[in-house]
């Protein structure tokens, strides 16, 4: 796969990902528009998505991860009230 496929991939997903549509949807979707066979078997492709929505779980979490702090320090201290 040429890294410009893959990155045109990776802002697909991270464009719609939070959107109320379907961001595997739309991975399907870029590459029959434009004509690209890159993957050898159908697995490889599903781990290439795969991979793309870890990515977006992992910036997500580092985006929010001042957040996620609090929330869970909150609900721990939820579980053992003082």
């Amino acid at each position: 796969m040429p890294i410009s496929h893959a990155i045109v991939l990776g802002l697909v997903q991270g464009l719609t990902e939070f959107l109320p549509i379907s961001s595997s949807g739309h991975l399907l979707l870029v590459p029959w528009l434009f004509g690209w066979d890159d993957f050898d078997d159908a697995g490889t492709e599903k781990a290439f998505d795969v991979a793309l929505h870890i990515g977006t779980l992992v910036a997500a979490v580092v985006y929010f991860r001042h957040d996620l702090v609090r929330y869970i320090r909150a609900g721990l201290a939820a579980l053992h009230p003082a």
